[in-house]
């Protein structure tokens, strides 16, 4: 454990609710290295639980889209501002930017020249679409934090200094649920199937799946009348959740706690997903999958001709094939996620042959020398402004 004679200042940005979740970890972990460091910035609750003083809410920054973004270009700019204030005021010993690229990497280049070492966590995947994006990152941090196995060497390639610290995802215990007492405490019948709908947590997202996951449950209902819908939803996205489920036919169950959240993931036969660090998530948690997602029209064009992979979502990036079905953008319809809900539920041969896969990729999220994720990140950090 270092001890520092005065108290260090860390000042930390995550702009949504993943962010939110490795922050926290990244807080615990370097807190366990020195207590003394004091935490400030932008986040969410999770943050703020684990002692962190927020400057402005992390949900201001969660925007999703190329087009979405744009009404409210005028208000970010006026918070990126606040934030180099704020910044030049505390002048902290660290900066750490998780994930959250549009706004992250703009504070990393507008605050170059204070001398704080910046450090940006989770890569901005430029590996999957737009590769000459690279060209801008020299000089926007001093160390990059890499999640994925893969990217450490990709970006050592176009001369930036990253490392591969491994993904908290592992460390979130979503493996670690009660079925039965999720079952007991919400008085679900032991035969009744239990679906995961998961639309995402920011509010931008939400127009886009909601609907679609209202249709889809009506007919699923019909085909399957003791099914239960899940959605587990993070503090701040479950206000919004259920307001859009007030006139709904069949209403699912929301769920905000995260141990409960863990519960639920034991208890459910298969998940709806949006892509991103959830289906990692559920991966961890053997959750039988679908991935799927709807943007705007415009932004879907405009990222079909700059998307490099194969597919979207992580689990299947990292397997370098589909192993989970993928239903984006037109395939994003309620007549095809209720067929693919009814065969993940019913054919216990898909949930074996996913439940394999996950195993295999998520051993390679370990760190290469066998720490906590997020302790590997910590002694990065430490080490750089030592």
């Amino acid at each position: 454990m270092i001890s520092s004679p005065q108290s260090r200042i860390i000042w930390l940005l995550a702009g949504e609710t993943s962010g939110d979740e490795i922050g926290a970890r990244l807080i615990q972990a370097l807190k366990r290295h020195d207590p003394s460091i004091r935490f400030i910035g932008v986040g969410g609750p999770r943050m703020r639980e684990n002692g962190m003083e927020i400057l402005f809410p992390m949900h201001d920054l969660a925007v999703m889209g190329l087009v979405e973004v744009l009404p409210k270009i005028r208000f970010l700019s006026k918070r990126l501002n606040q934030t180099i204030e704020h910044i030049e005021q505390t002048r902290p010993n660290a900066i750490v930017t998780i994930d959250s690229p549009g706004f992250s990497l703009r504070l990393l280049k507008r605050i170059q020249n204070l001398g704080i070492p910046r450090i940006h966590y989770v890569a901005p995947q430029v590996w999957a679409w737009h590769e000459n994006r690279v060209k801008k990152f020299p000089g926007r941090w001093e160390k990059l934090l890499c999640l994925l196995p893969f990217e450490e060497e990709f970006f050592r390639r176009h001369n930036l200094d990253s490392d591969f610290v491994g993904h908290p995802i592992l460390e979130s215990q979503a493996n670690q649920g009660d079925a039965n007492l999720f079952r007991k405490r919400h008085q679900i019948a032991q035969n009744a199937p239990i679906l995961l709908l998961m639309p995402g947590s920011r509010r931008s997202e939400l127009p886009k799946l909601m609907p679609i996951f209202r249709k889809t449950l009506k007919l699923l209902k019909q085909k399957i009348p003791n099914i239960v819908a899940v959605i587990p939803a993070s503090p701040i996205s479950a206000h919004h959740i259920q307001k859009r489920i007030q006139n709904w036919p069949v209403k699912p169950l929301i769920i905000n706690n995260i141990s409960e959240k863990h519960d639920a993931y034991a208890a459910a036969g298969a998940a709806l997903t949006k892509s991103g660090t959830t289906t990692l998530e559920l991966a961890l948690a053997k959750v039988p999958m679908a991935v799927t997602y709807r943007v705007n029209p415009l932004t879907a064009f405009i990222a079909r001709r700059m998307i490099k992979v194969p597919c979207v979502a992580m689990v299947n990036l990292l397997a370098q094939r589909e192993i989970v079905p993928e239903l984006l953008q037109e395939n994003c319809r309620p007549d095809k996620l209720a067929q693919t809900a009814i065969k993940l539920l019913t054919n216990p041969e898909i949930a074996v042959n996913q439940r394999a896969e996950f195993e295999i990729i998520l051993h390679q999220l370990l760190p290469k020398n066998g720490k906590v994720p997020s302790d590997a990140a910590a002694e990065e950090i430490l080490k750089l402004i030592a």
